[in-house]
């Protein structure tokens, strides 16, 4: 286990790297931090976390600079994120408070993630499994079609077009919309089948084909996956890190077209006070070995419906970007879920 010494001494060097971009001697330790040892001391220090895996040296009579093990411990003995300033809270609160539909809330925060931390901004679009019923309107198109409209807590809206077996009246169309609402508002996606499957047999017997189409179209969207979604934004900002990505960053934008990997990114759906951060290798996609992703889900205090992050390359500001994830990704949850629980 690494002393409370070292430790400082990596920290500073993580912090100086970062700042930097340049490979951090035992001089500018010394000059630049309150290490309170020797510089020999601060030297042997530096000797011994290379030993261990924790610097590196990459050129000779370079500087020392953090190996992926090294920002893993710096991350790992974080005594907290970095607090917003009063201009960043602000702006996440100008920016998002202005949005007046879910896509351009997702807009939004992907835009407001990519300035805040000048990096790669993913957000994933709440998957409606994880939903909440606000409500569900039937409008007539015809005799013989129904428009099924399906609106989630979050404000996300499913809709679809139900042909029905044969004509059916407003005032049917009216009695399903009531029952289906009854049923169904407030309820957990998750939990719509079981409380619709015999809404059919509730209707009179001329409306009941009517409804049952009705009902097959509704269980079709709340079956369905709908999380498979991702905004993504910021990509020129990697263009800044040129250096930090070995030969090229070619690697890592053809990563972030696939969908696939950008789901694989974020991850399973995270409890919103848990940030993860993945760093170099520590991400199983191939070229995406020199960048770390910092996520964390969004939602209520005790439930996401869904994940949103920043890829960028190993050399972060970690504290910082940390801070800016949590704080978008609560005020997110806000705006979607607490204001309309």
């Amino acid at each position: 286990m690494i002393d409370d010494r070292r430790l400082s001494v990596l920290r500073a060097i993580v912090e100086d790297f970062v700042a930097t971009s340049e490979p951090v001697g035992s001089k500018a330790l010394v000059d630049r931090h309150h290490l309170g040892v020797s510089p020999a001391t601060i030297r042997n220090d530096m000797s011994a976390l290379e030993d261990e895996g924790y610097i590196a040296q990459p050129h000779t009579s370079a500087g020392r600079v953090p190996t992926d093990k090294g920002y893993r411990l710096f991350v790992d003995k974080l005594a907290g994120v970095k607090p917003m300033s009063t201009a960043e809270r602000r702006a996440i609160h100008s920016f998002l408070d202005g949005a007046v539909d879910l896509d351009e809330v997702m807009g939004a925060t992907v835009r407001l993630l990519a300035q805040l931390t000048r990096q790669v901004a993913l957000v994933q679009y709440p998957s409606i499994s994880r939903s909440k019923v606000r409500h569900v309107e039937l409008v007539g198109l015809s005799t013989t079609r129904i428009l099924l409209v399906v609106i989630a807590e979050t404000g996300r809206v499913e809709q679809r077009s139900v042909d029905l077996p044969g004509p059916v009246t407003d005032a049917a169309i009216a009695e399903m919309r009531a029952k289906l609402n009854e049923r169904v508002v407030g309820l957990p996606f998750v939990e719509v089948a079981e409380q619709v499957t015999t809404l059919a047999e509730s209707m009179p017997v001329d409306d009941r084909p009517a409804a049952r189409a009705v009902v097959a179209s509704l269980l079709e969207t709340v079956v369905e996956r709908h999380d498979e979604r991702i905004v993504l934004g910021g990509t020129a900002n990697l263009t800044r890190f040129g250096a930090d990505f070995p030969n090229t960053v070619q690697p890592v934008l053809e990563a972030l077209e696939e969908q696939v990997v950008l789901l694989r990114l974020l991850g399973e759906t995270q409890d919103p006070d848990s940030i993860s951060v993945r760093i170099g290798a520590e991400n199983t996609v191939d070229g995406l070995h020199s960048a770390s992703v910092v996520s964390v889900g969004y939602g209520s205090k005790d439930r996401s419906i869904a994940t949103l992050g920043i890829l960028g390359p190993t050399r972060m500001d970690y504290p910082g970007t940390m801070g800016a994830v949590r704080a978008v990704a609560r005020y997110l949850g806000r705006i979607l879920v607490e204001h309309d629980a």
